[in-house]
Order: structure tokens, then sequence, then C-alpha cells
């Protein structure tokens, strides 16, 4: 038994697909809002980082 609510046995044990995929898209869904929260907190530092991920996207090399 793990500390994480809900699990109740060993990872994978009898965990559907489905239930997988709907914890990812909740997970996913947090993070994306905890992102927003932080942009809007502090805006400076959510531009600086936008810009950064620009720049890393400009110079990537496929």
């Amino acid at each position: 038994m793990s500390g994480v609510p809900g699990m109740t046995g060993p990872p994978g044990a009898d965990e559907t697909d489905s239930e997988r995929r709907r914890r990812r898209a909740r997970f996913l869904r947090d993070l994306a809002e905890a992102r927003e929260l932080r942009d809007r907190v502090q805006p400076r530092r959510a531009k600086a980082a936008r810009l950064r991920h620009a720049m890393r996207m400009r110079t990537f090399r496929w």
C-alpha cells in the first residue's frame, strides 16, 4: 500500500485502461489549471518562460 489515496494495491493490479486515461486526463487538467494560476500570479516570470520556450522551439533541429 502506498500513501496515495485511492491506490489499494500494487500499481496496475486491476486498473482498466479507461480508468487510467480518466485519471491521466484529470491530472493534466489540474496541471494546466495550476500553470494558469501561476501565470496570473507571476506574469513577468510567465512571460520570460514563454520567451525561453519560443527560443528553444526556434533552435530545435528536426
